[in-house]
């Protein structure tokens, strides 16, 4: 029997389908399906189904010191039992194994995990590797008919770094975790990409919030015929000079020169990973999101792998053949005007072996599918196309004008040949449309306008361009950038896009770069990036690179513990500002952030035992207290982060209270949805919306219809099923204990 082993389920389905040439049979082993067809076999993963991590001894943070992780044993351990189970079962019964997971360091490691597991059972079991760039038939068919050798040593590279997150990031989240006193769920994650990440972002608020801003003053004027020029000093730093320009302007203006010129946009470069990202942020996705889309759309044969660093097309792939796809399909027009031109490809700066430019592969239309998908692979799909188009042609017009004694000037802009810009609309340039005029010719002065401006501090990373900024200083890799930009999230360093870094961000970052630079500086991660790479170039081995990383890190542990106590004290300074939600309105100290005796958390009063004002705050999820206050209680809203899901504005802790019992006050008890453990303020609006009002009218309703009509997974609506069933029983009565459910 041959085996094939894809990354995940759709591109073994999509891969057996296209191999068996009509639909395979499906079955399942171990829970897990399998597609088949006459001898062969193809089966699906789901990434990794093994892991790094240290032995059950070292997971004891109380006892375990954290120095004694840097050289503490490192060993795999399974992380998809029945995954694991399937590929035994088939590997036994294989003659033959082919590793189809994706082409990149990622993947060739995927694929060796599981030749590893595959041999466990069948010592010896044959493997070869196929590589493609998209999942189309002509693609994988060309890969099965000349497939390659498995690439150990990428594995290894990959391993490598594994390996090397790991010890780095274990090591320094216990001692950052313990000595700010930050536990359990609620622990403060350090990591070799992450923390320098995190870097930037915290020195870029630094700058903005010590820029001084310096007033200046522009001066225009509007002229007949629609014409406004300004001063061709520009900017003007001193006010008494602004009056002695406004007493030197006469009544008209006398135009001096007209000067024409012509000026040509190049096309955009294809998009590789970081471009793609970047302009995928323009259109209002998250890094995160915009990858995850894509590699859906790759895996359902729609665009091609999504993580390249290429720019530069290659000769293998049919430009023309590609383009005359789409003179079916939405894309009609376009695809007929570009193939009326000489469509010579644009070349970026970077050119990669391993697999081309994002472009995309085969003809979508906008039923089949979702909106969000149709988005980035229309985005994708004009992106290739502006790649084959000609320059964008202007004509610019730079105007000389003399008023009184004083010089100004216009510049007027206008589209020529549209060129790539026809196709591609996200990258706009607006037209500047001067009227006829004559050198020598003179114009009424009909208005004189001074605006008085401010310099402006420098702008937030927005998701794209710290992408790119990761990119240029080597942090992370094409396929890791975007996972470390949501882990910040997640873990309640940043909020909003651009990124604005929390007060618990700024205290990790301030007392690393003070007493341990070395983590939030690029060039340590740069190193072992190359290292790494080099591993997958045979240039070096994985073992020699982990015990490098392994120095490195004991020479930061030698700074991090001479300054023990100074960062114990930063850390948790800068830590209790970001717990502060405002004043207490019956006492007047601090509202803070506390965790109960028995796990749960709220706002507790810092005047306690005195006073013993409260109020109620999600159980789960990270908490975040934005900037944004209260008009009418004065405290900061709070954000809800959870890992995979939106950030829920909670807002004011005391009006969303308010909230809930004017809620609940209008529903009688016995017939209470709130009364169900888990159903917070947003699902009960979902409810609401969808026409459930009680309990009774959650029992009688469909788990799947109320799913499609309120949005919330059928899952969590048979749970609710299950505790409104409980509830009917006679019960003491308790106090509410989820988010707007407690009393003050």
């Amino acid at each position: 029997m041959h085996l094939i082993i894809a990354e995940k389920h759709d591109a073994a389905k999509r891969i057996a389908q296209i191999l068996a040439g009509i639909s395979p049979k499906v079955n399942r082993i171990s829970g897990v399906e399998a597609f088949s067809f006459e001898d062969v076999v193809v089966m699906g993963l789901s990434g990794h189904i093994v892991g790094v991590d240290y032995p059950p001894g070292y997971n004891n943070w109380q006892k375990v010191d954290y120095r004694d992780l840097i050289r503490a044993e490192v060993i795999t351990t399974p992380t998809q039992e029945r995954i694991i189970s399937a590929l035994k079962k088939l590997g036994k019964e294989a003659d033959h194994i082919t590793i189809a997971t994706d082409y990149d360091r990622e993947g060739e490691l995927i694929g060796v995990e599981a030749l590893r597991i595959a041999r466990e059972v069948n010592p010896g079991l044959p493997a070869d590797r196929v590589r493609y760039s998209a999942i189309t038939k002509e693609e994988i068919q060309k890969a099965f008919a000349k497939p390659e050798e498995v690439d150990f040593d990428l594995a290894a590279s990959g391993e490598a770094r594994q390996v090397v997150d790991l010890v780095w990031g274990a090591a320094l989240t216990r001692f950052i975790s313990i000595t700010s006193g930050r536990l359990g769920k609620e622990f403060l994650s350090v990591g070799r990409v992450q923390s320098p990440t995190l870097a930037l972002i915290v020195d870029r608020e630094k700058e903005i919030q010590a820029f001084v801003a310096r007033p200046y003053w522009e001066i225009l004027a509007d002229l007949e015929k629609d014409v406004q020029v300004s001063h061709a000093k520009g900017r003007i730093w001193d006010e008494a000079e602004v009056k002695g320009i406004l007493d030197r302007m006469g009544p008209e203006g006398l135009i001096e020169a007209i000067d024409v010129k012509s000026r040509e946009d190049k096309p955009p470069a294809p998009f590789d990973t970081t471009s793609f990202i970047s302009a995928a942020s323009g259109i209002g996705f998250s890094a995160a999101n915009a990858m995850r889309i894509a590699e859906g759309l790759y895996t359902n044969g729609f665009i091609s792998y999504p993580r390249t660093d290429n720019t530069v097309y290659p000769p293998s792939i049919d430009l023309v053949a590609l383009a005359s796809l789409f003179l079916q399909g939405p894309f009609k027009e376009e695809a007929e005007r570009l193939l009326k031109g000489p469509m010579i490809p644009s070349r970026g700066k970077r050119a990669t072996t391993d697999h081309p430019p994002i472009y995309p592969t085969s003809l979508a239309s906008k039923g089949e599918l979702k909106d969000d998908q149709w988005k980035i692979y229309e985005l994708v799909v004009r992106r290739f196309f502006a790649t084959l188009s000609e320059r964008c042609k202007w004509e610019i017009i730079n105007l000389k004008v003399r008023i009184g004694e004083e010089p100004f000037r216009a510049r007027g802009a206008r589209l020529v040949e549209p060129g790539w810009r026809y196709y591609y609309p996200y990258s706009k340039a607006e037209e500047r449309i001067l009227p006829e005029l004559q050198k020598g010719e003179r114009l009424l002065v009909l208005d004189r306008k001074v605006l008085s401006k401010e310099t402006q501090p420098p702008a937030r990373y927005g998701q794209g361009r710290l992408i790119k900024l990761m990119d240029e200083l080597g942090l992370g890799t094409k396929s890791t950038r975007h996972d470390i930009i949501s882990k910040l999230y997640a873990r309640a360093y940043v909020q909003g896009n651009p990124l604005r870094p929390t007060n618990t961000a700024n205290a990790v970052v301030d007392a690393l770069e003070r007493y341990a630079p070395t983590i939030t500086k690029p060039e340590m991660t740069r190193l072992l990036e190359e290292e790494m790479t080099q591993i997958a170039e045979r240039k070096v081995k994985e073992d020699k690179v982990i015990e490098e990383s392994r120095d490195m890190l004991n020479s930061v542990f030698d700074d991090l513990l001479g300054h023990k106590e100074e960062i114990e004290t930063s850390l948790r300074d800068g830590l209790r500002v970001d717990k502060i939600v405002g004043k207490c309105q019956s006492c007047g100290s601090e509202l803070i952030i506390r965790r109960s005796r028995r796990g749960g958390r709220f706002i507790g009063c810092s005047g306690y035992p005195n006073c013993t004002f409260t109020l109620p705050l999600p159980r789960q999820g990270g908490v975040i207290v934005t900037e944004k206050i209260c008009d009418l209680h004065g405290l900061y809203h709070i954000r809800i982060i959870n890992k995979g899901k939106r950030p829920w504005d909670l807002g004011c802790p005391h009006c969303n209270f308010l909230e809930w019992q004017a809620r609940k006050a209008d529903v009688p008890k016995e017939a209470a949805l709130v009364d169900i453990r888990g159903l917070g303020p947003k699902s009960l609006e979902k409810l609401e919306a969808a026409g459930v009002k009680t309990p009774e009218d959650l029992l009688k309703t469909s788990p799947e219809d109320l799913a499609d009509r309120s949005g919330i997974s059928a899952k969590k609506i048979v749970e609710w099923q299950g505790i409104a069933r409980a509830n009917q029983k006679p019960r003491k009565d308790s106090p509410p204990e989820e988010a707007g459910q407690a009393s003050i």
